[in-house]
């Protein structure tokens, strides 16, 4: 081979260090935390949308404002720290894919807490079982931010994925 990063020798690992240091950071609390969370709103969130449509109804609504909230927390620490590890952004798929994923995220959150704010004045403040009267422009942006942030986060683990896979391979031959 001519590629003089194939003949260069491996670099050992630092003592106590993983042999795949990405696995352990997706077994991190904080990862575990978003991870969980992303999924029950991403469920809670199709459910909603498609009862809402179909029968006129939002089961499960005072559970995905809370958990919503919960996640809104829980992901701005966790891209803090991870924001901090990759930083600077590098002209590279992966991070184009993850800056994508984490506007669309920050944005789904932000409209999900405006949307929040409007059930919590009707269900909270005003103790009523009316049907909240959302935005349909601010429900379609959070809608549209969450099937992307989806579309987005998946592309971005993918591509860091088959990185990793591809930087394995390389240190193997």
């Amino acid at each position: 081979m001519s590629d003089s990063r194939a003949r260069a020798p491996r670099r050992a690992a630092p003592a106590g260090s993983a042999p795949y240091p990405r696995a352990a950071r997706l077994r991190a609390p904080l990862a575990l935390l978003v991870g969980a969370l992303l999924t029950i709103e991403a469920g809670g969130g199709l459910v909603i949308f498609f009862a809402r449509l179909a029968f006129g109804t939002t089961p499960g609504e005072a559970v995905h404002v809370i958990v919503g909230v919960a996640l809104s927390a829980a992901y701005a620490a966790y891209q803090v720290g991870h924001w901090n590890r990759v930083a600077p952004f590098r002209a590279r798929l992966d991070y184009a894919l993850g800056l994508i994923a984490a506007l669309a995220l920050s944005a789904t959150n932000l409209t999900g807490l405006w949307l929040g704010v409007a059930w919590w004045r009707e269900r909270v403040v005003h103790a009523s079982a009316a049907p909240v009267a959302y935005g349909t422009l601010l429900s379609a942006a959070h809608n549209i931010g969450s099937l992307v942030t989806l579309t987005f986060l998946s592309a971005h683990l993918a591509a860091v994925f088959r990185r990793d896979a591809r930087a394995r391979r390389a240190l193997s031959s």
